[in-house]
C-alpha cells in the first residue's frame, strides 16, 4: 500500500516521502497515529511541498547551530567539584553536569545527549564536544578544580 508520511517514521522513511508498506501496518498504525495518510493520486504536490518545508526547516536548524558553535568556539568552562589530595574526584563529571554548567554559565540550552566525551574522575582539563546539529560539533574545554 502506498503512503505519504506526514511525520518523520524510523527505518521507513521521512516527512513527505512516499513509500510503500504492508496493509495491516497502514490501517493498524500509520494512518490511525496520524503518521501516514493514502498516496492517492494528485498527492505527488503535496509530497513536494513537505519536502521543500522540511528541507528550508533543516537549513535554518543547521544555520542556527552554526552561529552557536561560533559563540562557543574556544570556550572554556569552570567546574568545581570536591577531590582528594591527590586530585581523584569523590564521584564524576560527566555529561549531564557539562550540559548543566553550559546552561548556567554561557546561557546555553544543551540536551546532555548532545554532549559527548569521557566521564572525568581527575582534577584538571577534559576535552568534550558539544553537537548541536548532525553536521555541526564544536569542542569544549571543561576544567574541574577542587573545592576550596
Amino acid at each position: 500500500m502506498k503512503l505519504l508520511l506526514r511525520s518523520d517514521v524510523d527505518g521507513l522513511g521521512r516527512t513527505g516521502d512516499i513509500v510503500e508498506v504492508a496493509r495491516g501496518y497502514a490501517r493498524n498504525y500509520l494512518v490511525p497515529k496520524g503518521l501516514a495518510i493514502e498516496a492517492v493520486t494528485g498527492v505527488t504536490a503535496q509530497a513536494e511541498a513537505m519536502q521543500r518545508k522540511r528541507a528550508l526547516k533543516a537549513a535554518t536548524d543547521r544555520a542556527e547551530a552554526e552561529t552557536t558553535a561560533a559563540r562557543i568556539a574556544g570556550l572554556v568552562v569552570q567546574i568545581t567539584a570536591k577531590a582528594s589530595n591527590e586530585g581523584r574526584l569523590f564521584g564524576s563529571v560527566g555529561s549531564a553536569e557539562v550540559a548543566a554548567t553550559l546552561t548556567a554559565q554561557v546561557g546555553l540550552e544543551v540536551d546532555r545527549r548532545q554532549v559527548v566525551g569521557e566521564v572525568i574522575k581527575e582534577v584538571g582539563s577534559h576535552e568534550f564536544t558539544i553537537e548541536l546539529h548532525s553536521d555541526v560539533a564544536v569542542p569544549v574545554t571543561v576544567e574541574v578544580q577542587p573545592e576550596a
